[in-house]
């Protein structure tokens, strides 16, 4: 039921100066609900309370908040990404990079999209690489991360997935040449050469620290032995 006022005519007469007011007064339009579907909602809020379902009632918050971009969703940092293939291209230290932020801040995106970059140059002519690639990504870095730790380095197993896959880069660098100069068997062996010490020289340098002391070609020779495999992947060989 709804009751909605109505303007309403008055007219004062003053006792006085018998002198006639006359005016309008207008009401504002007020509804009332009295009933309708608000009728039944108490009797269905007290029934889910009483059966323990009165989390369904209750309104989300949270649908106020604007939604994070996608990126940020996945805590994937481009800017970060870019920074670490510079730190992996050019280990030197008189570039001025900080490298150590390869190791000490992982992260999994940046390494995953190495790996399957590297594992889609060599799809070329064998297609079963691709997960070979990835695979022998995490065994092998399984097998990193247990050998330092017993030689006694304190690295965590994200670290080591972060750097053997960042690490990656040289020999996605010098894949394009050896495809060049691919004729030319003595070039194409010093171009593997300079790949592989590239690569596991990046790797050897941000994994082994000054904790191994003497045990460092304990580490440092799996590594090599690592991209060695990873570049007869690429080459079939």
């Amino acid at each position: 039921m709804q009751f909605s006022p109505t303007n309403v005519d008055f007219t004062f007469v003053s006792s006085t100066e018998a002198e006639e007011l006359s005016g309008t007064i207008s009401a504002p339009d007020i509804k009332l609900n009295m009933g309708g579907e608000g009728g039944k909602d108490p009797y269905a809020t007290t029934f889910l309370r009483q059966r323990g379902y009165g989390w369904l009632l209750e309104v989300d918050e949270d649908d106020t908040e604007e939604s994070k971009p996608l990126l940020e969703e996945l805590d994937i940092d481009l800017k970060d990404i870019y920074y670490k293939i510079r730190c992996v291209l050019m280990p030197m230290p008189s570039l001025g990079y900080n490298r150590q932020v390869v190791r000490d801040n992982p992260d999994f995106w940046g390494p995953l999209a190495v790996v399957l970059l590297f594992s889609m140059i060599s799809i070329y002519g064998q297609f079963r690489v691709v997960s070979w690639i990835i695979t022998i990504w995490i065994f092998g870095s399984t097998t990193i991360f247990l050998l330092a730790r017993v030689l006694g380095g304190e690295v965590s197993f994200g670290q080591v997935l972060g750097v053997i896959g960042y690490s990656l880069l040289p020999l996605i660098v010098i894949a394009p040449l050896l495809l060049v100069i691919g004729g030319f068997e003595v070039v194409s062996t010093l171009i593997k050469l300079f790949g592989v010490f590239w690569a596991a020289y990046s790797a050897a340098s941000l994994l082994v620290g000054d904790e191994f002391k003497t045990k460092k070609p304990l580490l440092i020779y799996p590594i090599f032995l690592l991209y060695i495999y990873f570049l007869s992947l690429y080459t079939g060989v």
